[in-house]
């Protein structure tokens, strides 16, 4: 019988190589956010009213809708900041959509040796009564809104919630422009994917993204 091998093979996975070497993705981010993140309002709508719930009055009658929809205030993938003008749910589609971006950009920060980091969702579900008063503060607020039907969020792109700290094993301090950098990517993959229409918001600082 052969003598046992002292140093037995490791299994390669999407993190590790042969010989359990850490593997280190490259950031590539996307070439133009304005030309990868086109989707306009009325493409966003288009899909909100199709697979969407009915706009909801208020609060309320929002509490009779939940059967219909999905809490998503609590996830160990995102952050759901403090919300004035919306609500923390979304259509089973939208909420499974969500989830797939919060773990692919864990994944992916992983691959590329990044301490890990939570994305920020800053608007969720909004009803007529929100909508109202948002337009009451900024005449520019859309009235018919894809935020309406649950179907559709905002992830912020220059603020995120630190989960590994820097000062840890990885000593790196990291920039929001890299982050957004690697969620570019997985917002890129996924509207590939045929799972999502995305705009690129520059004044409000955010993905505008409408589950399909």
């Amino acid at each position: 019988m052969p003598p046992a091998n002292p140093h037995p093979a490791h299994i390669a996975t999407k993190y590790t190589d042969s010989k359990g070497n850490p593997l280190k993705n490259p950031i590539f981010g996307v070439r133009s956010y304005k030309e990868v993140f086109p989707d306009s309002n009325d493409l966003q709508l288009s899909a909100a009213t199709r697979i969407g719930v009915s706009p909801i009055a208020n609060r309320a009658e929002a509490e009779a809708k939940k059967s219909e929809l999905v809490y998503v205030g609590a996830n160990p993938y995102f952050v759901v900041q403090k919300l004035n003008n919306s609500i923390p749910y979304l259509v089973p589609r939208a909420s499974l959509l969500l989830q797939d971006i919060g773990r692919n950009f864990f994944d992916s920060l992983q691959v590329k040796q990044i301490p890990l980091h939570k994305i920020i969702v800053t608007s969720v579900l909004r009803t007529t009564d929100d909508v109202t008063k948002l337009r009451g503060r900024n005449r520019n607020a859309t009235e018919n809104s894809c935020h309406l039907y649950g179907t559709t969020f905002d992830i912020c792109y220059n603020r995120y919630v630190t989960v590994q700290n820097p000062a840890g094993p990885m000593k790196r301090e990291v920039a929001n422009d890299t982050l957004k950098w690697v969620l570019s990517e997985v917002l890129r993959d996924l509207r590939n994917d045929g799972r999502c229409y995305i705009k690129h918001e520059v004044k409000q600082g955010c993905f505008h993204i409408t589950a399909r």
